[in-house]
């Protein structure tokens, strides 16, 4: 009850402008040339300037059908709320190639505040073609492909009804903002797209994902360094790799993570519940702290419950020396469900700094394979244990990796 009261104070304010401000002033984006089977890109830039100069409360519409987009960077500052309706669906290119601005994103919006994107239309990236060319798990100097839509220094915003369908690298960035709500989003794209996290939040501060439903190939939400009161509820995630904090530590540079709360979720299928991972022997000395998974249910997922503070993907780092981040302040209640490997819980914390203040209640697990009896693996770590245990919490010691 608590998480709802807080999702709705920060959700009232910005309803009720839509509700109190005056009649919008609306840009049709064919007033600005915009025809079907031709690229729109210039005629949304034209129809976004004229209406972040009002002085009054803008509408951009774009309507049904299917629009050709190349590429668009929507500048702000505005004057007045401005509203981004879409209507139909906007396509990219099957080739990233084909990029004006070749390392840049397909959508980008940068420096608006009261910004709302609505309408039920979809984001359509097209990426099917462009994930065969990711190879960035054994190429560092990979191509960089374009996200689907990409919101830097956004305040008091909200992204609802909306689909974001198969982009060709992360579906939503959402970086140095504050104050925005995802509600009822959607994102699509199948289990097997490399690298298309859902919503990826990072250096951002109150931020809720709510009501929404990612199917993806990655993470349904990522979350980066100095990210702060973060609240995902009612989310279905799956199929996907979870929701995950991390990987973190692998710059010096990176802040604290603070006040991530994930509760009333559903997992299908996914590789991952719920996840913490950073990086041994990683230069970064951030904390960690007030994490908060609750009231979740595992449909058939991989590893349900991971803190992992030896993540090395493709043998990347050296696990000689541990993780210098501190975990603190962790509750994991009611978690139940079924699990598709037999380590439910896996808490592998620092051993130069254990986790602290981790709490476990309430987890009712199944395992539904054949590789022996469901288990959990846990070091470094001193759990308080409340409520029902299935299985045992920290029963056996987590194995060398």
């Amino acid at each position: 009850m608590a998480l709802k009261l807080i999702t709705v104070l920060f959700v009232l304010p910005l309803l009720a402008l839509n509700a109190n401000a005056q009649q919008p002033v609306t840009y049709d984006v064919r007033k600005y040339g915009a025809k079907p089977g031709a690229d729109i890109s210039q005629a949304l830039l034209d129809a976004w300037k004229e209406a972040c100069n009002s002085t009054t409360p803008s509408k951009i519409f774009i309507p049904p059908g299917t629009w050709s987009l190349s590429q668009v960077k929507l500048l702000g500052t505005n004057k007045a709320p401005i509203e981004l309706q879409i209507q139909g669906t906007l396509q990219a290119s099957p080739d990233p190639s084909k990029l004006p601005n070749k390392e840049g994103e397909w959508i980008t919006i940068n420096y608006v505040n009261f910004l709302t994107i609505s309408g039920g239309g979809v984001l359509d990236g097209q990426g099917q073609e462009a994930w065969k060319l990711n190879d960035c798990h054994k190429n560092k100097n990979c191509a960089k492909l374009p996200i689907n839509l990409s919101l830097n220094f956004i305040n008091n915003s909200i992204i609802q009804d909306v689909t974001t369908k198969d982009s060709k690298n992360f579906h939503v960035n959402c970086i140095s903002s504050y104050n925005v709500t995802f509600l009822r989003f959607t994102v699509s794209a199948p289990g097997d797209s490399p690298n298309t996290d859902g919503i990826h939040v990072a250096r951002s501060t109150n931020v809720r994902i709510t009501d929404s439903i990612i199917k993806t190939g990655d993470d349904c939400v990522s979350m980066g360094d100095e990210t702060k009161e973060v609240y995902i509820q009612n989310v279905t995630c799956g199929p996907g790799h979870g929701i995950s904090i991390g990987s973190l530590g692998g710059y010096a540079t990176e802040k604290d993570v603070t006040g991530i709360y994930v509760r009333n979720c559903t997992f299908i299928g996914t590789t991952n519940g719920v996840r913490v991972k950073t990086w041994p022997s990683a230069p970064a000395t951030l904390t960690v702290s007030d994490l908060h998974f609750e009231d979740l249910i595992m449909d058939n997922a991989s590893l349900p419950i991971v803190i992992d503070q030896e993540y090395c993907p493709h043998n990347l780092c050296n696990k000689e020396r541990p993780s210098s981040i501190k975990i603190s302040n962790v509750s994991i209640k009611n978690v139940r469900g079924t699990t598709s490997t037999a380590e439910a819980v896996w808490l592998v914390c620092s051993g130069l700094k254990p986790c602290e203040n981790v709490e476990v209640g309430d987890i009712d697990l199944k395992y539904t394979g054949n590789q022996g009896p469901i288990t959990t693996q846990c070091t470094n770590v001193k759990p308080k244990f409340v409520g029902k245990q299935n299985p045992p919490v920290c029963a056996t010691t987590a194995k060398s990796a």
